[in-house]
Formats: structure tokens, sequence, C-alpha cells
């Protein structure tokens, strides 16, 4: 039995320090070591609910490369139950780039998935059915398992996904949304929309994250409930993941036993310590506890 189950979004990071963002016009920047890391969005929320001391497991497809053996190394560090079926098209994998005061930009390498899905829906359903909480990434390779997905959960086992920066209107995102009963959304995109984009979500629970601005809980019809932000407890050195480890916390605050809003509350501290550590291998202590 697993406290949570990711489905999805293993993948290297190649982080990048730059002097600014946008960068600057050069034919050459000189920038300190370029490191090749685990990373990707179910990275993000499996290293970080370890972290908080949560049992978990991932299942993903990986290349055969040297970017997976990096994944795999960092899965094998930390102890996690891993599921890896082979992604003839590689390992995905971003460049971040990150300024001086942590903020980042990412270029995102899918590596498309073609052909059947990589684990038969019977397969799937029996993972799903051993976690308490299932946190599904947007891959491709899933998107024909969502039935099996839903079907599989345990009895009172809760389906989360995160829709990252999505606009409201790619059609792409909705079949997620529809098979979660917890959907994490960036505000990015959705401005002053987030409450209408939310609304035609409903029943879902719809969290809008907004970054250093905290975020907003939108439970149905009425005003959302702010989460104010965290004030991190040292020195920003790297937002990337932050919004993954917030999923973390608030996965980990219910799983304890917390109302909503007050699990949020915690996701907001959880976010902001991550954001003072350079990558998501985070170190014993860092994440706070309830």
């Amino acid at each position: 039995m697993f406290d949570l189950l990711v489905i999805g979004g293993l993948g290297v990071d190649v982080r990048v320090r730059v002097p600014a963002l946008p960068l600057p016009l050069a034919d050459s920047l000189t920038v300190d070591p370029v490191e090749l890391r685990i990373g990707n969005t179910g990275a993000g929320v499996a290293l970080a609910a370890h972290a908080l001391g949560l049992r978990v497991a991932v299942v993903d497809v990986l290349g055969a490369d040297p970017a997976g053996d990096v994944v795999r190394a960092a899965l094998a560090r930390a102890g996690l139950h891993a599921v890896l079926v082979d992604a003839p098209a590689g390992t995905r994998r971003s460049v971040n780039l990150v300024d001086p005061t942590g903020r980042r930009m990412s270029l995102y390498d899918p590596r498309p998935w073609s052909g059947p899905p990589p684990v038969t829906p019977a397969e799937l359903t029996g993972l799903v059915r051993d976690a308490a909480h299932v946190h599904l990434s947007i891959m491709d390779w899933t998107t024909g398992l969502l039935p099996a997905v839903r079907d599989g959960l345990g009895a009172g086992a809760v389906l989360s996904t995160d829709l990252h920066d999505w606009d409201g209107e790619n059609p792409y995102h909705r079949p997620f949304a529809a098979a979660a009963d917890l959907v994490f959304v960036s505000g990015v995109r959705l401005g002053d929309r987030a409450a209408t984009v939310a609304a035609g979500l409903a029943p879902r629970t719809v969290v809008v994250t907004r970054g250093a601005a905290g975020a907003d809980l939108h439970l149905g019809a009425g005003a959302p409930t702010r989460v104010p932000a965290a004030a991190p407890p040292g020195p920003v050195v790297d937002t990337n993941g932050a919004g993954d480890a917030f999923a973390a916390g608030l996965v980990a605050g219910r799983l304890g036993g917390a109302p909503l809003d007050e699990a949020a509350a915690y996701a907001a501290r959880v976010a902001a310590a991550a954001c003072t550590h350079d990558g998501m291998e985070y170190p014993p202590g860092l994440l706070p506890t309830r």
C-alpha cells in the first residue's frame, strides 16, 4: 500500500543560471556549472512527497539513455517504488534558465509517445488500487488509460492532476480535469478568468496557484478562499519545482487529516522551503513537517 502514486512526469532538467530573464542577446555567455539532474513535474511531486514522509510509487516511460540513467539513480537514492517502461523516443528533458532571483523559464522537450499504451489498463488499475492518493501528470501516453485510473481508485482515494499553465481552452487538458477530483492549475494564463474556468470544472476542487501571490481554493460557487504565500525560510535559489512541492504538501496535509484550507496553508510553507534548495532531491529536514 502506498500513500501516493504518481503517474507520469519523469524527466531530467538541465539547469542553467543566467544573468537575467529575458536572456540578454549575445553570441556567448559564461555561466555557472551547467547541471543535469532529475526533474519534470512528476518527479517534483514524488520527491517532495517522499521528503514529507509519504510512501511513494511512480509509474512512467523512460528512455534507455544517459538522461534516463540520471532519473533511475535519483529514484533509487530516494528508495521510491518505480514501475518504468522503455520509451523508444528517449527521456523527456527540460532546459531551465534560472535568474539570480530564482525565477525560471523552462524549455520543454516532451519526447512524444507513439503506439499502444506502455502498460495495460489492468496493470495500471492494479497500481492505482494500492494507493491512498493518485496524482496524474498530463502525459500523452495516459490519455487512453484515464478510465482505468478512475476505475482503480479505492474507497476514499483521491485523484489529482496538474494542468500547469492551461489557458482554459486547450482541449488536450480537459480529459485530465474530467477524470480528477482535485485540479491544480497555474493562474499565469487564466488571469481574471480563473474563477469562471474553475466554476466550469465543478464539482471538482480547483486550486489556482499564483506563485509568490499565493493560491486560490475554488470549492464550487462563491468566492474562492485565498491562501497567502509563505515566507521562505532562507534565500530563494530556485523556484523550479515549487508548484510540484505545493501539490505534494497539499496531498500530505489531506492524508494527515487536515481540512483543505489548512492543508493548502501547509503546502504554501512546503513550496516556500523548496525554493531555498537547488534541485528536487531535498535533504532531510528541509521541507517542514506539519
